[in-house]
């Protein structure tokens, strides 16, 4: 098996043993008590559920990307490529709703709704990084196990938390452990496609999505309760999402 194989199987398992180091990681009551709480036009929260609009608009135009005729011939040497980011936007564009649908009711019951789709699509990005960068026929292979496997993540935080000792492990794991193994498989593996770049901003826009998430009140009361980081936290996440969007319309095949 290839060096770098090795070397990305290593971390993995080191990102699951010294994720299990730690005892079980319950939901805090906290998190869903967000900054932003005011009403229009008869919605609660609204700017946290408004601002789902764009992973509507670049999940749908991701998928109706991928699956253009043009795209296929132009951004994939495989045409099979083409279905894991095809679920990869569609995790996106089912984010749009169950966020819409956490924010108007938050609570744990509708938080499984806003994870689920997130998961699909970190576990469909993943995949197509190892189809990418190690062998297509792997990649193709390994979506509905790993799919499977983000879903399960989430299911498993509810039924623990149903029974007050929730355990966020192993979904912790698929976020950003799998996120961790893209990273690696970027830096390790050669590109098959052009603008690799790319893929670094949507990561990096991705980890200042976090942090604005963080920091919801703060920057609430920064903006002079305009805006709040949790709705920021949206708007650049879909950019993220939007960056790989990009990607697939301006790359081209490299030669290795």
């Amino acid at each position: 098996m290839n060096r770098r194989v090795w070397v990305l199987l290593a971390a993995a398992l080191i990102a699951v043993f010294a994720v299990y180091l730690f005892p079980a990681i319950p939901q805090n009551d906290a998190y869903h008590d967000f900054a932003d709480t005011r009403a229009f036009f008869g919605v609660p929260n609204f700017l946290n559920v408004a601002s789902n609009v764009f992973f509507l608009f670049v999940g749908l135009t991701g998928i109706c990307c991928v699956l253009c005729r043009t795209t296929v011939r132009r951004s994939f040497v495989d045409p099979r490529e083409r279905w894991l980011y095809c679920a990869f936007f569609m995790g996106v564009t089912l984010t749009a709703f169950g966020s819409s649908w956490y924010h108007l009711h938050p609570n744990d019951r509708t938080l499984v709704w806003d994870r689920v789709p997130m998961a699909i699509g970190f576990m469909a990005l993943l995949a197509a990084m190892i189809a990418e960068r190690i062998d297509v026929t792997v990649g193709v292979r390994l979506l509905l196990p790993l799919v499977a496997i983000g879903v399960s993540s989430v299911v498993y935080w509810e039924f623990t938390q149903m029974r007050g000792h929730g355990d966020l492990r192993p979904y912790a794991l698929v976020q950003f452990g799998g996120l961790l193994v893209t990273a690696l498989l970027i830096l390790l593996f050669p590109a098959r496609y052009s603008r690799t770049a790319d893929l670094g901003i949507a990561l990096g826009l991705y980890a200042l999505a976090k942090a604005f998430e963080a920091i919801d009140k703060p920057v609430y009361r920064i903006t002079g309760r305009v805006v709040s980081g949790h709705t920021i936290k949206h708007l650049v996440a879909a950019l993220a999402t939007y960056w790989v969007l990009r990607m697939l319309r301006l790359r081209k095949p490299v030669n290795l």
